[in-house]
């Protein structure tokens, strides 16, 4: 972002005096491809504690509405219903609300080549602002019962065909070190739904309720960005016995909710 700045102000200068900016249409598209050490969704490992591709892309327009899709590969944590990549789609409203913004909308979690009860639908709301140094963000996803998010296991209570519901309440805080291209990042979320394994041999809440939180950093280098990050969450051995084989690194047998340091490198465009 500050290789962009910069760019976009030697520009501006190096333009004759006469020379007009380009005006900007009432669509803009945005994206960005990463590679990451570990893909954590909440916390939990979707690739087995190993690499991950990731991109996507969002088409915003000047009222505030947008529309994209995002996609990772995928490995572990159960069969995901068979597929081996999730995909993504997208759509909300932003709109400015005092000095930050108010966005709804609402995320498909499709997993291609799986079974079709694995797909599922999760409304969000967040709202961003600044205080200080801080850019800080709330968000509420809540995903109204369906089948993905059922009981199937073996645990009481659970039956085939099962529908239930998740909540996951979640913040985010990042703020730029002055005079460098170092971007400090923090977040904190927590999870209340089925504890239990869904159809796809998942959950989006593992243990029914727990919390996930991540600290890190992100550095600019010309037009990527380097990000560390440690993440974990407070679920326990004891509390995901009944998640195993499943909820282990076939690697070494270890949590895949355990604590992990994940590594990136981001190109946006």
């Amino acid at each position: 972002m500050k290789f962009r700045l910069a760019a976009a102000a030697f520009a501006l200068a190096a333009t004759p005096a006469l020379a007009q900016e380009a005006p900007k249409g009432p669509i803009t598209v945005s994206g960005s491809v990463a590679l990451v050490s570990d893909y954590r969704f909440r916390g939990v490992s979707q690739t087995d504690e190993e690499m991950a591709i990731q991109g996507g892309f969002t088409v915003n327009h000047e009222s505030g509405l947008y529309v994209g899709t995002w996609a990772s590969n995928l490995a572990g944590w159960g069969t995901f219903g068979g597929a081996n990549m999730e995909l993504d789609i997208f759509g909300g409203f932003k709109v400015p609300v005092g000095g930050g913004a108010l966005d709804v909308g609402l995320t498909w979690y499709m997993y291609p080549g799986g079974f079709s009860e694995t797909d599922f639908a999760e409304p969000y709301a967040k709202l961003s602002g600044t205080v200080g140094p801080l850019n800080l963000l709330a968000g509420v996803a809540y995903a109204p019962k369906q089948e993905a998010l059922g009981n199937w296991s073996n645990l009481p209570n659970s039956r085939l065909g099962d529908k239930e519901d998740n909540l996951y309440l979640w913040g985010d805080a990042t703020a730029g070190v002055p005079n460098t291209p170092i971007t400090l990042k923090s977040h904190i979320g927590y999870s209340d739904g089925n504890p239990g394994l869904g159809p796809n041999g998942t959950s989006v809440a593992p243990t029914g309720t727990y919390w996930d939180w991540m600290l890190g950093m992100d550095v600019a280098v010309g037009p990527l960005t380097l990000g560390v990050a440690y993440t974990d969450t407070d679920i326990s051995k004891a509390e995901s016995a009944y998640l195993l084989p499943n909820f282990s690194s076939t690697k070494d047998g270890s949590s895949i909710a355990g604590a992990q340091v994940v590594f990136s490198v981001t190109a946006a465009f």
